[in-house]
């Protein structure tokens, strides 16, 4: 499994991709004005994080996984924890640590400025999940990395990791209505997009909320779930307040972003 790393997650998420816009389009959660005016910055976004990436960290957080478990290293391993409660464990720390992280880029005024870079999209779709400043993909790397050295996370749970991060954030940025009837079960587990919409409102008590990116528990246990924006989910207005007009959504600007004053 670990040896076509590269062909699995690419195939993961080539595929989440194409089923979300396809359901985006056959059932839409709100109306969409500048879809295609912000797809070429998004798109772009990720492809130059995806260069860097294979630049400065060709193995990425599996190959540190790989690293760190051919020498011993790391908490599960010193405790002699079994394969099978060490995969599944990882996998629910490393999301747990997802979500402080991105508390974190939050309340930090300089990591908030690389993160509003993703904030500042003015609609929201699967595309969206996508939308991150380089700099901050390699900060969550090298985070990623800290991690999963500091546990002794098996390879095999931090791609699992991986593709499911990758694919949930696909999912709970998607312009997509999902039934009233599926998403109260299904936000009990994982994180819904009517849940993560909220997260992308202009209110910034919204904003400080709902974080988390896979599964929605630490909100709850946090205390930071907010369950619906207070202008409904079709009132809301998303995005942040002086980077919502086209010119801003260019990808220069958007590499440049977070030169500018705060926007909070």
């Amino acid at each position: 499994m670990l040896a076509q790393e590269p062909v699995i997650r690419l195939s993961v998420f080539a595929a989440v991709l194409v089923a979300m816009a396809l359901l985006e389009h056959a059932f839409p959660r709100r109306p969409q004005r500048l879809s295609w005016r912000r797809w070429p910055a998004n798109f772009g976004l990720v492809a130059i994080s995806s260069l860097l990436l294979r630049l400065v960290a060709p193995a990425g957080a599996v190959g540190v996984a790989l690293w760190a478990e051919a020498r011993g290293l790391g908490l599960m391993p010193a405790l002699g924890v079994p394969f099978w409660v060490a995969a599944p464990v990882a996998v629910v720390l490393l999301d747990l640590l997802i979500y402080f992280q991105h508390r974190v880029f939050h309340a930090v005024p300089v990591l908030w400025r690389l993160h509003r870079v993703h904030h500042a999209d003015p609609e929201l779709d699967a595309s969206s999940g996508l939308r991150f400043h380089p700099v901050e993909i390699l900060l969550s790397l090298a985070i990623k990395a800290v991690a999963v050295v500091a546990l002794g996370a098996p390879a095999e749970s931090v791609l699992i990791f991986e593709v499911l991060l990758n694919a949930t954030a696909l999912f709970n940025h998607a312009n997509l209505a999902v039934p009233a009837w599926l998403d109260r079960p299904l936000r009990q587990v994982l994180v819904t997009p009517d849940m993560h919409r909220v997260h992308h409102s202009e209110i910034r008590a919204e904003t400080d909320s709902d974080f988390g990116f896979c599964l929605s528990c630490w909100d709850r246990i946090f205390g930071t779930y907010v369950a619906e924006p207070s202008k409904g989910q079709l009132g809301m207005t998303i995005g942040v307040e002086g980077f919502r007009a086209d010119a801003e959504q260019r990808i220069d600007r958007l590499l440049l972003q977070p030169m500018k004053p705060s926007g909070r």
